[in-house]
């Protein structure tokens, strides 16, 4: 008994001992580390890591993550935000729709028949309607477009961050960190018909979920992007075009560079990441450059990514292909002057889509890849990509001009595919 008795006590002690629970990590004052893809060029990444107390912020509605943007001041700062956000909300908090939006007169069937190709033609929509729907969608950027500044540091507290229906816009900003935070829903109410675009026109929306607009030195890491709540493949079709209502989950333009995208995850999506937004703008020469690593594709039709001008490396990622996939396009997209660095990615597709499917060039020349598994198998895609296209598009050489130097440790596909599936996204321990 006395034996019994000792060993109880023995664990009670023990139980004293440790903590019922670990503190969790503050990931808040963490910065990229060294090596770490092109963010940590040329001094790295710290985002708010100076930020005095003062300037340290738990956030937990759109009127609290306002006030901590600061109208997005270069004020070192770091954010964290609770449970769910919402940017369609009043300063109240109250709940905004579109109708709350709408003004001027607008009216969805008022724009849809003032604006019909087949009475209208092709000329871009101008007069009433068309300033109904300016003042309207004005409205609501009012509400969803959050200004990030430099030398910022967002963060999700827990595995249960979410900003819904905002689009944070890094700027001419420097110095920018955002982690763990789910993005979800930037949905635009109000989309203008481009006659003109495509060939048989298109609808034109105005928010990514995380867009970078001359943005230097960003590191995005354990994000996930989606359109969670209104897919746009369940929209209706007006002018014989899907009415979309998403633009990118996260595109980096305007001269953006030196930027990390790690471990995170891009879902449910059409257009999911543009590097670089036009063919002509030869400004972006020298920048545009962009790491991205063990992240995942999954359920996304085109551009993951699609690049213009930079040098991008792609490594370590996964792209997941539904079985139901009818509209998939492309994953990799090699445009004007790109030269895209791809090692050890692995995709997983159904059996209608094939290895030479994955690329798709527009005026690009270049693409070097090595180590690319294809549902479990090694293949070469730029062998592939101009075995397939011969004779209708020029080749790709695998001469992209630069050799990466800056990086994690580079897993064989394999193993990243594993690693990604288990860890990639909001949530998930840094």
């Amino acid at each position: 008994m006395r034996k019994r008795h000792l060993v109880v006590a023995l664990g009670l002690l023990g139980m004293l001992c440790v903590p019922a629970h670990a503190e969790a990590r503050d990931i808040s004052r963490e910065t990229l580390a060294p090596n770490d893809g092109w963010a940590a060029a040329d001094g790295g990444t710290t985002g708010g890591a100076a930020a005095d107390g003062a300037h340290v912020y738990t956030v937990t509605d759109r009127a609290g993550l306002v006030r901590a943007l600061d109208g997005g001041s270069d004020t070192p700062k770091i954010i964290k935000i609770a449970g769910t956000i919402d940017a369609n909300t009043d300063d109240d908090g109250d709940r905004l729709d579109c109708a709350d939006y709408a003004t001027d007169g607008y009216g969805l069937k008022k724009y849809l028949g003032a604006y019909d190709p087949r009475t209208w033609g092709s000329a871009p929509p101008s007069g009433p309607q068309e300033e109904a729907r300016k003042a309207s969608a004005a409205r609501q950027a009012e509400r969803v477009v959050l200004p990030v500044g430099s030398n910022t540091t967002i963060v999700g507290l827990g595995s249960k961050a979410v900003l819904k229906g905002g689009s944070l816009q890094v700027s001419n900003a420097d110095n920018v960190i955002i982690r763990n935070l789910e993005l979800r829903d930037a949905y635009d109410c109000f989309p203008v018909w481009q006659p003109n675009t495509g060939g048989l026109g298109d609808w034109k929306t105005a928010y990514d979920t995380l867009w970078l607009r001359g943005a230097t030195h960003v590191w995005v890491d354990h994000v996930t992007a989606s359109d969670k709540g209104h897919p746009d493949e369940k929209e209706p079709t007006y002018f014989a075009r899907n009415y979309l209502r998403h633009d990118g989950l996260l595109d980096i333009t305007n001269g953006s560079d030196l930027v990390t995208v790690s471990w995170s995850r891009f879902a449910d999506h059409d257009k999911a990441m543009l590097i670089g937004n036009g063919d002509t703008a030869t400004g972006d020469r020298g920048k545009l450059r962009v790491t991205l690593h063990h992240n995942e594709f999954e359920s996304v039709v085109q551009r993951a990514p699609r690049v213009r001008f930079g040098q991008v490396h792609l490594y370590n990622n996964r792209y997941v292909v539904p079985d139901d996939a009818h509209d998939y396009r492309y994953s990799v997209g090699v445009s004007t002057e790109s030269g895209i660095h791809a090692e050890n990615n692995a995709f997983h597709t159904p059996g209608h889509i094939e290895a030479a499917d994955l690329v798709k060039s527009w005026n690009g020349t270049a693409l070097h890849q090595s180590g690319t598994l294809f549902n479990g198998y090694p293949v070469d895609l730029l062998a592939i990509y101009n075995a397939y296209n011969s004779g209708s598009e020029r080749d790709l050489t695998a001469d992209v001009g630069w050799t990466p130097t800056l990086h994690t440790k580079i897993d064989s596909a394999g193993t990243a595919d594993r690693e990604v599936a288990r860890g990639a996204g909001a949530g998930r321990t840094p």
